[in-house]
């Protein structure tokens, strides 16, 4: 599944988002708030979630009245966005995936994977994670 996949593909972005510079240039437009929406609708992520690792919920108001979110806001949520596809290739299964995210792990130093999304260091080390289980080296 790939990252724009994850927030709504084509419906929601207007069209196909290759990976890579033209990346680049639609997070920096801003993605549309709609792409929020599909991650809360499809249950990926919960709103209190949202609040933590993306945007909190008064901002998501305000974004909702303009349409579209900010350059920094659009690059958290492509973050999130690439964290949970890489879970879901790697464990096969969103709903396997989903556990993992939110089960605080040993090799995370007892965090949840999902609460490390808030930065991009700690965003960094559950991919490098994911990358050793994927590769059968680390749980």
């Amino acid at each position: 599944m790939s990252v724009f996949e994850v927030v709504g593909g084509v419906a929601v972005m207007g069209s196909d988002v290759a990976p890579g510079l033209d990346t680049v240039t639609r997070v920096r437009r801003g993605l549309p708030v709609a792409a929020v929406q599909f991650l809360l609708d499809t249950g990926k992520l919960t709103l209190a979630e949202l609040d933590k690792i993306v945007m909190p919920r008064k901002t998501l108001a305000n974004r909702r009245k303009l349409g579209t979110l900010t350059a920094e806001q659009s690059d958290r949520l492509i973050r999130v966005a690439r964290i949970l596809a890489s879970a879901e290739e790697t464990f096969g299964d969103r709903d396997k995936a989903g556990i993992w995210l939110r089960r605080p792990t040993t090799a995370l130093a007892g965090e949840q994977p999902l609460s490390l999304l808030d930065t991009d260091e700690g965003t960094r080390e559950v991919e490098r994670l994911l990358g050793r289980i994927d590769h059968g080296l680390a749980a």
